[in-house]
């Protein structure tokens, strides 16, 4: 009797150990399917939800929206600029068009006046009436053809300004490097009238910026940066800057993060003679695209507070990055710094890298994704 209550038990044990397994089997990874990837795995606050707008988007980049609507999306490696309209108003994009091809690195995108400016890594250029002829479009002026040529963050950010000019940085052609006696314009955001006339620098000492907006109430400039590679997996921080004026300084390549003096050119300037950041990041997270949400979808506590897109580590023993973030600001200043849609990354494994964030007329927030291929859209309900 006790040898079948033995075996009888032994068999019992043996089902929940298998029944166990077999429910673990079907459990998705993180709830978010066997591989760790697919939208389910996108972590995001209460009431909000994440969807895609735009499916086979290769190479997605930096956004901006047309006055029809147009959704337009810049590219790095693939030369391709694209166009998504939503004629149907469905919240979707109807199809991917692709309205220029074999440029130059055509990161970013802006518009006005009816008119479609790309950057490429030497020039701007331009293309007139591009909603009217998204299936033919015109050939493009050129704007501006005389930036650097260096390849090493030579990518552009561009987007215009309250004060109708369009700001295009510079970045440092290198990890880090002093060549503002060489040229001037390295390490630098500049801006310049809509023809192409009148370029200045604006701000220096800026490693390497792809994101900037300005503040809807004070009309300041707020800009990432890239920290520098190779003082460890946790030094320096990436950065975000407030140019409330023109001429300021943010200390690179002799002082990152407003406080870490560079081991090779620390020694020549001293930390405290430059603009230090209103935030610091996290390391090499790759903070790239950032908006302040005008919006009103959102819950009034997300009113006039800064989005970034963090496209994630490349070197960094242990990945971190591959999330939207958010800064929170009270009276004009960042009080936190809190992930907002996390997911992309699973473990060391990432399937996504968010580049861009973009504010729709409807308060929903776009976010273009290199990896996957995509543009997706956060709504509230």
């Amino acid at each position: 009797m006790k040898g079948t209550k033995v075996i009888l038990g032994f068999f019992i044990l043996v089902i929940v150990i298998f029944a166990t397994y077999t429910i673990l089997r079907t459990v998705p990874v993180n709830d978010c399917g066997e591989n760790g990837t697919g939208l389910a795995c996108i972590e995001l606050p209460p009431g909000f939800s994440i969807d895609y707008y735009a499916e086979s988007v290769e190479g997605a980049r930096s956004m901006a929206l047309g006055t029809n609507g147009t959704l337009f999306v810049g590219s790095r490696g693939t030369g391709r600029v694209y166009a998504l309209p939503d004629r149907n108003g469905d919240s979707r994009a109807d199809e991917v068009i692709i309205i220029a091809e074999g440029l130059d690195s055509p990161n970013g995108v802006a518009f006005r006046n009816g008119a479609l400016y790309v950057a490429e890594i030497s020039r701007v250029i331009r293309y007139d009436d591009i909603e009217e002829r998204l299936e033919n479009p015109p050939e493009p002026a050129v704007v501006n053809g005389n930036f650097p040529s260096d390849r090493s963050h030579g990518w552009k950010y561009i987007k215009f300004g309250p004060d109708g000019k369009l700001y295009v940085p510079v970045g440092m052609p290198c990890n880090v490097c002093n060549l503002e006696e060489e040229d001037e314009r390295y390490g630098t955001i500049m801006r310049m009238e809509p023809d192409g006339s009148q370029l200045e620098i604006f701000a220096r000492g800026i490693r390497n910026t792809v994101g900037f907006a300005w503040h809807p109430e004070t009309e300041e400039l707020w800009f990432t940066d890239n920290g520098r590679d190779w003082l460890g997996d946790d030094l320096p921080p990436d950065e975000l800057n407030r140019a409330s004026e023109p001429g300021m300084h943010f200390g690179f390549p002799y002082c990152h993060a407003g406080d870490i003096p560079d081991p090779e050119f620390g020694e020549a300037r001293n930390c405290s003679e430059f603009t230090a950041p209103e935030i610091k990041l996290g390391p090499h997270v790759a903070a790239l695209g950032m908006t302040f949400y005008t919006g009103t979808m959102f819950p009034e506590e997300y009113r006039n507070q800064i989005f970034i897109a963090e496209h994630g580590s490349w070197n960094r023993k242990v990945p971190i990055g591959y999330r939207v973030t958010l800064v929170r600001l009270e009276n004009g200043t960042p009080v936190s710094y809190e992930p907002f849609a996390d997911g992309w990354l699973q473990g060391l494994a990432d399937w996504g890298r968010p580049v861009d964030v973009l504010v729709m007329p409807d308060g929903a927030l776009l976010v273009s994704d290199d990896k996957n291929n995509a543009i997706y859209r956060i709504s509230y309900a």
